[in-house]
């Protein structure tokens, strides 16, 4: 991650050095200009009520220390814990609050509000003044005093003059337990060698393009809500490929594709390069992979991927890959045989959409369940979810200020659809309204000053610009789903995603008749494709206007189905199929499909045609055109041809005025 002027390039489990990437010796001079004077001497003094390095004092009154947990300090936190975690405002109420024989009214310890550096080397010691400065001036997360007094400590522990000397995967491993997710003094070193990478080498492209790891945020990709941080190039093992990928990412970036799109691209071309690597392929070079390499790549593919989704994605993006090779001409080596062709793609599964049942919804909307919630915040990201439909990492990202009315006073709600890139609006009704409305009433005295986002963090949020993270929701959502006891038909535990109530949604607007156009602005759609996709589950929305729709025959004359009949089913199972392979112009074949038609194209003439109002223009523009045939056919003497149409106009006429009497009536309405 970091570069240096010494030594050959390491790879490590996170970065990866250049060693042509040598540090600028304009670093002290920047350091110099940057570091204010507040944090520029020897020992650097923090005040208690500072939003990073201190917090709000003790719950104890009384006590003027930090709180840290239950919003209890250090020493009266102990104290609760030695005496049982006993109920915590009845434990406020009743200690002492000194600490260990201090009296009321001290000071807080120097331990716990100053830092000292002058045991550290000048560079290094520059360098952590403009670490701690950095960390003070972003408030990303609260970091307590002794927490940067350990970091220093390490400093002092280890033998170098810079925070550079080590590259990111050496500071994770030379001291402490390697973790994932570091935290502590680690995790504050880490975070200045970031720090002095921007300042020595700046950021965009000019910085990231030469490294083989790149850092989004960087790239002004955020990280967060499962989005990842980095681009791992290094695990292209090939030269030559890992260039080209470099090339590929940088322009799909720097077209609009987002950080989780370009993960998936670049882990279609890591496989890829994992097979090159296998005997007995011998690819050594671009001009090396032929139609041969990818057959074999294929086959490779389908025997692990089979039937799963991720299939057709490697197979679409390494196709792209190529043809963008081509395109933009970057490697002219590139066989014309290495084509990936339509038949080469994995048959597509369609997928029905995930909506909940109704025994489910009819538990997880309960009221009663709602208020379950240990944390309001989650209760009311929870209505928003079900009633507007949203994304739930759009639902947690809502601005403070995200309720906009139109004209008549209505209420919208505001939010920026993240996948589309946009903003969108969605109706509400005044219950929400209100609800938001007592969100915004909770942030406002958590934060007097105002926060940007309505559902801020609740931990390492100094200034209430973060907002709740996907997976901390997803991690209520499961305890509340315990906590409630929702079960599914079987009576088993249910679990569900956030997105699941999208569907849910969707599919409930379809079933209510709600135009799809509709449907696809709420949700904010580009295309009609996912709304259709809803579409799927409305088979019972379809029965129930065939059921309402009056249907009659070729004699005019009522056909009727008891909705409630033992041959209910089996006539709407009969009648579907018939729509589908049986549909007519003017109306719907009621002949069993086993049976051959003895009216050929004469359907009007037919005694098991049926036809509904929908097609009532149809046949009112056909009797026009049969009574000019009538017509001219009389002045010609062609007796046949008028007595064949005029059985055709008499049963359009019974048609026509049935149909006619429905529509006056409004029969119809549900059929249209």
């Amino acid at each position: 991650m970091v570069h240096r002027s010494r030594g050959d390039a390491v790879r490590g489990g996170e970065v990866k050095l250049l060693a042509h990437r040598d540090e600028p010796a304009s670093l002290r001079e920047k350091l110099l200009a940057a570091v204010r004077t507040e944090f520029s001497g020897d020992v650097i003094v923090f005040d208690p009520r500072d939003p990073v390095f201190g917090g709000p004092a003790c719950a104890v009154t009384g006590c003027v220390r930090v709180g840290h947990g239950q919003g209890l300090c250090n020493g009266h936190h102990l104290r609760w814990r030695n005496e049982g975690r006993p109920a915590l405002g009845a434990f406020v109420a009743m200690t002492d609050p000194r600490c260990f024989g201090r009296a009321v009214g001290d000071a807080v310890p120097v331990f716990e509000r100053q830092v000292t550096l002058t045991a550290l080397a000048p560079g290094l010691r520059l360098e952590v003044q403009y670490l701690l400065q950095c960390r003070r001036d972003d408030q990303l997360a609260r970091c307590s005093v002794p927490t940067a007094a350990r970091m220093v400590r390490v400093l002092e522990s280890i033998p170098i003059t810079s925070l550079l000397d080590w590259d990111e995967s050496r500071w994770r491993t030379s001291f402490g337990h390697p973790v994932p997710k570091d935290t502590g003094a680690r995790a504050l070193l880490i975070y200045g060698l970031q720090k002095l990478d921007e300042l020595a080498f700046g950021q965009g492209w000019e910085s990231e393009y030469p490294r083989d790891v790149w850092r989004l945020h960087h790239l002004g990709h955020p990280a967060g809500d499962g989005s990842p941080a980095r681009l791992h190039f290094d695990r292209i093992a090939q030269p030559w490929l890992r260039e080209l990928a470099k090339r590929w990412l940088r322009w799909r970036l720097s077209t609009g594709l987002g950080a989780t799109a370009a993960a998936r691209c670049l882990g279609a071309l890591t496989r890829f390069a994992r097979f090159l690597e296998r005997a007995p392929l011998s690819v050594e070079r671009l001009a090396d992979v032929d139609r041969s390499v990818l057959e074999q790549y294929l086959a490779d593919l389908a025997a692990e991927l089979a039937g799963r989704p991720a299939h057709r994605s490697h197979v679409g993006l390494l196709n792209q890959f190529f043809q963008a090779v081509r395109h933009h001409s970057w490697d002219l080596s590139l066989p014309g045989t290495a084509t990936l062709y339509p038949e080469d793609y994995p048959k597509g599964t369609e997928q029905l959409p995930r909506a909940l049942p109704e025994h489910v919804i009819t538990q997880v909307e309960r009221p009663s369940n709602l208020e379950r919630f240990d944390n309001p915040s989650y209760e009311l990201t929870t209505r928003i979810l079900i009633r507007c439909g949203l994304r739930v990492s759009d639902a947690l990202k809502l601005a403070f200020d995200c309720i906009i009315e139109d004209g008549d006073g209505a209420p919208y709600l505001r939010y920026y659809n993240h996948k589309m890139r946009r903003e969108a609006l969605v109706p509400i009704d005044e219950e929400l309204r209100g609800l938001i409305g007592d969100q915004q009433r909770r942030v406002l005295a958590r934060f007097p000053d105002g926060a940007p986002v309505l559902f801020p963090r609740p931990l390492t949020n100094p200034d209430g610009r973060k907002p709740i993270g996907s997976s901390v929701y997803r991690g209520a959502l499961d305890r509340w789903l315990r906590k409630c006891d929702v079960r599914d038909e079987r009576g088993q535990p249910v679990h569900l995603t956030p997105h699941q109530w999208r569907h849910s949604l969707g599919t409930t607007l379809i079933n209510l008749d709600v135009p799809q156009e509709v449907v696809r602005k709420l949700l904010d759609h580009d295309s009609h494709q996912m709304v259709a996709h809803y579409a799927r589950l409305s088979d019972k929305t379809i029965r129930r206007h065939w059921e309402r729709a009056r249907k009659v025959n070729v004699s005019g004359e009522v056909v009727t189905l008891d909705p409630e009949g033992p041959l209910a089913e089996a006539s709407w199972a009969k009648q579907r199929l018939a729509r589908a392979t049986q549909a007519l112009p003017n109306g719907y074949c009621g002949l069993p499909l086993v049976k051959t038609c003895p009216h050929a194209n004469a359907c009007l003439s037919c005694p098991v045609f049926i036809t509904t109002a929908e097609f009532l223009p149809l046949h009112r523009q056909h009797h026009e055109q049969v009574v000019e045939i009538i017509t001219a056919a009389e002045a010609k003497g062609q007796t046949r041809m008028v007595e064949m149409n005029r059985q055709v106009a008499e049963n359009l006429e019974k048609i026509i005025n049935a149909l006619a009497e429905d529509e006056t009536s409004g029969g119809s309405a549900d059929a249209s």
